[in-house]
């Protein structure tokens, strides 16, 4: 196995989760790192013509979406695999990365973490609390549904990690950062779900200084 490109944001969330994949497959890799808007270059919208994060390349072959890219790498190795074989495990992990990509990005992510943690950085002002105030009650329905879902159970689609872990797990980590997270992630009881997939390795080599020292 070689080849591996992994192209993304050091920070970014779905490049993280794609990363992880890779981690827990205990496959090679190199990242590519990309800076804060190098997602829109001519050389870049040549892998993702819809310009975000991330693309990967594997001997000649292009691949974006992170769904895509996790499936591809779990698909890559049998080691660790990704993906339940019990059909309904597999439909509740199916159902997670949507809730992830439809419901827990745009409303949470987009609206309180980056707001509360990036708006300074870079936008150069302070969090827009109207934003944050009007996303809080999406939010809360996110985060008290995702701990329904996921029950008592060690993972959040039963005893072994999957796909819907990697995806939103790097969301749910940048949340807990945040007073709105703190909040709603312990009235919810997923902070020791949170807690333990950030001590994972995967999670671990992922982390944005580590990337940045590395790139």
């Amino acid at each position: 196995m070689s080849g591996i490109v992994v192209h993304g944001i050091p920070g970014s969330p779905y490049l993280r989760s794609a990363l992880l994949g890779v981690e827990e497959k205990q496959l090679p890799y190199r990242l590519a790192a990309l800076p804060f808007g190098g997602a829109r270059t001519p050389e870049y919208l040549r892998l993702h013509p819809f310009g975000r994060i991330p693309a990967l390349e594997h001997d000649g072959f292009c691949l974006y979406e992170t769904q895509a890219i996790l499936r591809y790498v779990d698909s890559l190795s049998p080691t660790n695999p990704l993906q339940p074989k019990d059909p309904k495990a597999a439909a509740r992990m199916n159902q997670i990365v949507g809730i992830v990509d439809w419901y827990v990005f745009p409303q949470i992510t987009v609206k309180i973490s980056a707001e509360r943690l990036m708006s300074q950085m870079f936008w150069g002002r302070g969090p827009d609390e109207k934003t944050v105030a009007d996303a809080l009650p999406a939010a809360r329905v996110c985060i008290q549904e995702l701990a329904r879902l996921k029950g008592a159970a060690p993972f959040v689609t039963g005893d072994s990690i999957s796909i819907a872990d990697l995806m939103l797990a790097p969301q749910l980590t940048v949340f807990g950062l945040t007073p709105e997270g703190k909040s709603l992630l312990g009235a919810a009881g997923l902070t020791e779900w949170v807690d333990r997939m950030g001590a994972r390795p995967s999670m671990q080599a992922t982390e944005r200084e580590r990337l940045m020292q590395a790139a």
